[in-house]
C-alpha cells in the first residue's frame, strides 16, 4: 500500500507525515481506513449499549444493588472520562495509529478480564482497565480519519462513520441480548475479542502513522490525574447519595475534593506548555457552543440507555434479546441517515441541523414517559424510539463534524479527545444525578403505595429496606398471593414514576442543548457574509 503526499510525493506505509499533508495516494485505501476507526469505535460503543442491557443479568447474578450497577457503567466511564482527554494528546505527540493500537489491545484484554470476573469488585478493576483502553482508542480513530480526509471530504467521512458504527452497535444489542438470554452476561464482554483482532489486523496493514509535530512537549500528566481526582470525587458523592444523607462527612469530603481538583486542574491547564485541555481553544463560539451541546444532549441519551433496559425487562417483561431488539429503529435510522446528515453542515450550516435534531430528540424523550406498564411495542415505545433516532441522526454527524472543522488540523488528536471526552462526562454525570432523580421519584411512590395496603410492618420494611434494588426488589415470603401481585404492581408504578421524571429530565437536557446551538453556534452562510462585509 502507498501513500501520497500533498505534493504529490508517493510515501511507504506506516511513515511519519504531519496531520496537515497526509492523503492517501488511492480510493481503494480509504475504505480500509474507515473500516479500522469504524470497528475500533464499535468495540466501545458496542460495550456501552450491550453492559446496559445486561445489567438486569448482572444484578441477579452477582445480588448487587442499583448503585452498585451505576458503578459497572461509572467505573468504566470515569476512566473513559479523565483518560481519553490525555488519549487524544497522546495521538498528537507519540503516533496516532500506535496510540490506536494500544488502546485496542488494553481494551481487548481488559474485556476478557470482564468476562472472567467472579465479584463485582473484580468486575468493577476490570471495567476501570477497559475504560483506559476506550480512552486510547476512541478519540484515535476520528483522529485518524481527520488527518486522512480533507475538509471538503471529512464530512462525508464522518457521516459514513457514524453510519456504520450505529449498525455495529445495533447488532450488538441483539446478538448481546440473546446471548445473555440463552447463555450469560459474561458474552456482553467477550463479544469485543474477534472485533479487536480484526481491527488490529487491518490496522497494522493499512492504517499509516501520522502525529502533529509541533508537539514536542512531554504529556500534562498533573492535569490527568487532577481531572481524574475531580471528576471521581463528584461521582462518587453523587451516587452514595442514594444510601447516605448528604451531611454525611464522607459525600462532603468527596465534594470539596473533587471541587478543588477541578479548580487545581484549570490553573494547572493555564500554564502548562502542553495542556490535556487547551483553555485557549474555547474562545472559539462553535467550539464551546458544539461541545456544551454535547454535554446536555449526551447526558440526556446516556439516562435513557441506562435505564431503558432494567424498564423493559424487569417491568414490562422483555426478554433481553427482545429489549435489545427494541432500540433497532434508533440505529438504522442512524446507519441510513448519517451520511446524507454529515453534508448538512456543508449545505446549510452547523446551526440548523444542531437546533433542529436535538428539537426532535426532545419530543422523542417525551414520548418515553408516556406509557405505563404492558401495552405493544409498536403503540407504546415504537414511536418514541423512532423520533430519538430521527434527531439523533439529524444531529449526531454534523456536531461530529462541526467538532473536527472548529480549529485547525494539527490539534484534531486533542479536539476529538476534547468532544469524546465531553460526550462520556455527560453520561458519567448524567447517570450519576438522573439516578438521584430515579430513587427520589421511586421511592415516594413507594412509600405512598406500600401506606395503602394492608401489609404487615415486619413486610413493609423488609420491601423498603430493598430500595436501592428498584424494579428487582425481592417481595417477602408469608404473604397472599392477592398481596404478593398487588405489591408487585406497585413496584412496577413505582419504578415508572421514576422513570418518567428520568425523561422529562433528559428532555429539558435536549432543549437546553437546542438552546446551546441557537445561541453560541453561528450559520456557515452567515459568517461568510459578516466576512465578506
Amino acid at each position: 500500500m502507498k501513500w501520497r503526499s500533498s505534493m504529490g510525493q508517493p510515501c511507504d506505509e506506516g511513515v511519519l507525515v504531519s496531520s496537515s499533508t497526509m492523503t492517501p495516494c488511492s480510493p481503494r485505501s480509504a475504505p480500509w481506513i474507515l473500516a479500522a476507526t469504524i470497528l475500533g469505535s464499535s468495540m466501545a460503543f458496542i460495550d456501552g449499549t450491550v453492559v446496559n442491557l445486561a445489567l438486569p443479568a448482572l444484578q441477579a447474578s452477582l445480588g448487587a444493588t442499583v448503585t452498585a450497577m451505576q458503578w459497572v457503567v461509572e467505573s468504566y466511564a470515569l476512566l473513559l472520562t479523565s483518560v481519553m482527554l490525555a488519549g487524544g494528546s497522546l495521538g498528537d505527540i507519540y503516533g496516532r495509529k500506535r496510540t490506536f493500537i494500544t488502546g485496542i489491545v488494553v481494551f481487548a484484554a481488559a474485556s476478557a478480564w470482564c468476562g472472567l470476573a467472579s465479584s463485582v469488585g473484580v468486575l468493577l478493576a476490570a471495567r476501570c482497565l477497559q475504560g483506559i483502553g476506550g480512552a486510547l482508542l476512541v478519540p484515535g480513530s476520528l483522529a485518524i480519519l481527520g488527518a486522512t480526509f480533507d475538509e471538503h471530504e471529512r464530512g462525508k467521512a464522518i457521516g459514513t462513520w457514524s453510519g456504520f458504527t450505529s449498525i455495529t452497535a445495533a447488532a450488538g444489542p441483539v446478538l448481546g441480548g440473546f446471548l445473555i438470554e440463552h447463555a450469560t452476561w459474561r458474552w456482553a464482554f467477550f463479544i469485543n475479542l474477534p472485533i479487536a483482532l480484526a481491527v488490529l489486523a487491518i490496522t497494522i496493514r493499512y492504517v499509516p502513522e501520522s502525529r502533529n509535530k509541533k508537539a514536542d512537549a512531554p504529556l500534562d500528566w498533573p492535569g490527568a490525574v487532577l481531572v481524574s481526582v475531580g471528576l471521581g470525587g463528584i461521582v462518587y458523592a453523587l451516587i452514595e447519595s442514594a444510601s447516605r444523607p448528604w451531611s454525611d462527612p464522607v459525600l462532603i469530603a468527596a465534594i470539596l475534593l473533587g471541587l478543588s481538583a477541578l479548580v487545581a486542574f484549570i490553573a494547572v491547564e493555564s500554564y502548562s506548555r502542553a495542556p490535556l485541555v487547551p483553555l485557549r481553544l474555547f474562545r472559539s463560539r462553535r467550539f464551546s457552543g458544539v461541545n456544551l451541546l454535547t454535554l446536555f444532549l449526551y447526558g440526556a441519551l446516556s439516562g435513557l440507555l441506562f435505564f431503558l433496559p432494567l424498564n423493559l425487562i424487569q417491568v414490562q417483561g422483555y426478554s433481553a434479546t427482545a429489549a435489545g431488539a427494541s432500540i433497532l429503529p434508533f440505529i438504522l435510522l442512524m446507519f441510513l441517515l448519517s451520511r446524507w446528515s454529515g453534508g448538512l453542515v456543508d449545505r446549510y450550516g452547523a446551526r440548523r441541523p444542531l437546533v433542529i435534531g436535538p428539537t426532535i430528540v426532545a419530543i422523542g424523550f417525551a414520548l418515553f414517559a408516556l406509557p405505563g406498564v404492558g401495552g405493544s411495542y409498536w403503540t407504546t415505545y415504537f414511536p418514541a424510539v423512532t423520533l430519538l433516532g430521527l434527531g439523533m441522526a439529524i444531529s449526531v454527524a454534523p456536531l461530529t463534524t462541526t467538532v473536527m472543522n472548529s480549529v485547525s488540523e494539527e490539534h484534531a488528536g486533542t479536539v476529538s479527545g476534547i468532544n469524546n471526552a465531553v460526550s462520556r462526562l455527560a453520561g458519567l454525570l448524567a447517570i450519576a444525578v438522573l439516578g438521584v432523580i430515579m430513587l427520589s421519584g421511586f421511592n415516594r411512590h413507594l412509600t405512598s403505595s406500600l401506606a395503602g395496603l394492608n401489609l404487615e410492618s415486619d413486610v413493609r420494611i423488609e420491601i423498603e429496606s430493598q430500595r436501592e434494588r428498584l424494579a428487582a426488589i425481592e417481595i417477602p415470603q408469608g404473604i397472599t398471593p392477592e398481596q404478593r401481585a398487588k405489591v408487585r404492581q406497585t413496584i412496577e408504578e413505582s419504578f415508572l414514576a421514576g422513570f418518567r421524571l428520568v425523561m422529562l429530565s433528559a428532555s429539558g437536557l435536549a432543549l437546553l442543548s437546542v438552546g446551546a446551538a441557537w445561541l453560541l453556534i453561528e450559520d456557515k452562510q452567515k459568517r461568510r457574509r459578516t466576512t465578506s462585509a
